[in-house]
């Protein structure tokens, strides 16, 4: 494993961050999710991202007990605050000063510890003043609840302005946590070049696009018995926009890349996020220790720009690269 400092900061993260987004307390029993954390530890892996809104707060808690008893100092656990948690009431969500305070306390007790290294805003809250958020923010870093403050899924300009307030508040914004795979780039084009100039690195999330990039779903061919496709909680909606033959059909073209690179079609996917200067770790996640052992060895890759320009032919306009579709992500009124 290697490690890489998180934005303009002295934190070091590992390259890969394991998460537990679709998996724990939702689709994969506690003692295979406990299994796959200590996958994770096994293969180096020391930094792991969750989020209370997981399995409504669910996630938080088989992480906390999957990671009790190690060093803490040796970890870096990052969860993020905004979705609907509880009984979902109209404060249970967003970035209000109330659901910030009182979120942190109890992502705190289900993970079993003083503090997280990283808490991330999840979405951008267009009903709640950034001046509310930011302060709440600055007020659990002052706390020592907190140690670094990140957001996912922001607009460079929403970026911008989170950071100049919380200079002005004593704090830095250090990290982002967008979607970024070989076949969703939206965030190069805007988000990458203004994180660059703020000091702000990206984890990002689903570099295997939800498993499509892993080749194991074939053009024209039935879905996987047990994949996240066939998945009905969750997993099928966040994957249908890739499940047509024509991306289908280019992400096969990729097979004799991997090859090249004796690397796995998976692994491939998560080096190919990697080689972005401006990532500092890629977030897998996984329902057998033996994802967690093949996605770890993407690590370390360096891939030639002879290949990556391969990749980017094979792909060609099956890439999505919009930078509209980041502020897409973030609901305009807190759903719940």
């Amino acid at each position: 494993m290697e490690y890489r400092y998180l934005g303009n900061s002295g934190l070091k993260v590992s390259e890969i961050t394991y998460g537990n987004w679709l998996t724990h307390a939702s689709q994969v029993e506690n003692d295979a999710a406990i299994a796959c954390v200590r996958a994770a530890l096994d293969v180096g892996i020391s930094t792991f991202d969750t989020a209370d809104v997981y399995a409504n707060t669910g996630a938080e808690t088989v992480l906390g007990e999957a990671l009790k008893g190690e060093r803490r100092q040796s970890l870096e656990i990052a969860t993020k605050v905004f979705g609907p948690t509880g009984p979902k009431g109209h404060n249970d969500t967003g970035l209000s000063r109330k659901h910030i305070l009182e979120s942190i306390d109890g992502s705190l007790e289900r993970l079993q510890t003083d503090y997280v290294d990283l808490y991330q805003a999840h979405r951008f809250d267009h009903e709640t003043p950034l001046e509310e958020t930011m302060q709440a923010f600055a007020d659990v870093v002052r706390q020592g609840k907190v140690l670094y403050v990140g957001v996912s899924e922001w607009t460079a300009d929403q970026l911008r302005a989170g950071a100049a307030l919380a200079k002005d508040l004593g704090f830095q914004l250090i990290s982002n946590q967008p979607q970024y795979s070989a076949l969703w780039r939206v965030i190069e084009g805007e988000v990458v070049p203004a994180s660059k100039e703020l000091g702000i690195s990206q984890i990002v999330w689903s570099p295997i696009a939800q498993g499509v990039l892993t080749g194991k779903y074939q053009p024209g061919q039935p879905l996987p018995e047990g994949s996240r496709a066939t998945d009905d909680k969750g997993g099928a909606k966040m994957i249908e926009r890739f499940m047509n033959d024509e991306v289908l059909t280019a992400v096969q073209e990729l097979k004799p890349v991997a090859d090249e690179l004796d690397l796995s079609m998976a692994q491939l996917a998560v080096a190919w996020v990697l080689q972005n200067e401006n990532v500092a770790s890629a977030i897998i996640g996984a329902s057998r220790p033996e994802q967690v052992h093949d996605n770890a060895g993407a690590a370390g890759v360096r891939i030639p720009a002879e290949l990556m320009s391969r990749i980017d032919d094979a792909l060609g306009s099956v890439v999505e690269r919009d930078p509209a579709k980041t502020n897409e992500s973030s609901p305009k009124t807190r759903e719940v």
